[in-house]
């Protein structure tokens, strides 16, 4: 299992001292984000720009939920990092991860944890926003107990967009984007994977009081009129 400094390994390994010291400089930042959540908890008070604000948006193929991150983005000022499109361009990097990752989508399977929050982390700690929205992820309790594992902190919302599978289905094929998933057999293929592991990741954050239902039928306005609350209501704790 990484640890959260596993994307500074090549920094770490080098024997030349600037390199060491960039590390050390982007492991101080990092810990400073990730120690903030923590100390949130505790009734410590730390600077609002220091601590990420982070909301997983989960929901299965077709429900929506890249439009609503969109209308997120435009209205309240967050980071979107789809786990989709990270993939999708890691695939195109033709890399040996790349390779493995279209393997794996063609299959309907998930692809590795490490793999996923990996490409996330690399994104957050390049970003300079802190207010992070991380489409599509985590779909399986693995999935969850990993990016909490290596990022160290909790989100603080979970979007769910439930809508019902043929509505989801006739989405996917609606949107004709020529992505290797866009197809009936492996869109089917997704919706049973879905179903099936990312019941439990719903349940625990509705445990946790972290989850948001919405209701995905309708327009993307209408839709949004349900989304929009969740984030008002943080909007002067986070800024």
């Amino acid at each position: 299992m990484w640890r959260r400094v596993a994307s500074l390994s090549s920094f770490i390994s080098s024997s030349n001292s600037s390199f060491l010291a960039q590390a050390a400089c982007r492991l101080n930042i990092w810990e400073s984000l990730t120690t903030g959540i923590a100390q949130q908890a505790k009734g410590v008070i730390v600077p609002k720009e220091k601590t990420p604000f982070i909301t997983f948006v989960l929901g299965g193929p077709g429900s929506g939920k890249g439009t609503q991150c969109i209308k997120i983005v435009e209205t309240f000022g967050f980071r979107h990092l789809s786990a989709g499109d990270l993939l999708r361009r890691e695939i195109a990097s033709n890399s040996a991860d790349g390779a493995m990752i279209l393997n794996t989508i063609k299959e309907g399977k998930i692809v590795p944890s490490e793999v996923t929050v990996k490409l996330i982390q690399k994104e957050m700690e390049l970003s300079e926003n802190h207010k992070f929205l991380i489409d599509g992820f985590p779909r399986t309790e693995e999935n969850r107990i990993a990016f909490e594992q290596i990022i160290g902190v909790e989100p603080n919302v979970v979007l769910f967009f439930d809508c019902p599978e043929e509505e989801m289905v006739k989405r996917v094929l609606n949107r004709n984007q020529g992505r290797v998933d866009d197809n009936l057999e492996t869109i089917r293929k997704r919706l049973k994977v879905f179903e099936a592991l990312n019941l439990p990741v719903i349940n625990y954050y509705s445990q946790r009081g972290k989850l948001y239902k919405i209701n995905a039928i309708g327009t993307v306005d209408e839709i949004f009129e349900q989304v929009h609350p969740v984030f008002r209501a943080f909007e002067q704790v986070v800024g």
